[in-house]
């Protein structure tokens, strides 16, 4: 749960409070390692040490399953894909301009 939480912190200071998002990006990243470890021990260690017994390599298989459908649907779809503005679209404020 802790690194859940650490890791809406930036997400929370990006929307809400204007921070970086460069620094918010890189500060989510970084969390995402122990967040996603702690996760997967959670999951694949026995119940004696407060784990819920899945086994490591039950957890192992899953999750990579997992990965490889959800980069397929991106790859498939396009949905993750930034489109371009229209040529005639106005230019969008630089930090010159503000």
């Amino acid at each position: 749960m802790l690194f859940a939480v650490l890791i809406a912190i930036p997400a929370v200071g990006y929307r809400w409070l204007g921070w970086n998002p460069v620094a918010c990006f890189w500060l989510a990243y970084v969390i995402t390692r122990p967040l996603g470890a702690s996760i997967a021990d959670w999951l694949g260690k026995p119940r004696s040490v407060s784990g819920l017994g899945v086994g490591d390599s039950t957890v192992v298989v899953v999750l990579g399953v997992l990965i490889v459908v959800m980069v397929a649907y991106l790859a498939i779809t396009k949905k993750d894909v930034q489109r371009s503005a229209p040529e005639d679209a106005p230019p969008l404020p630089t930090a010159e301009h503000s």
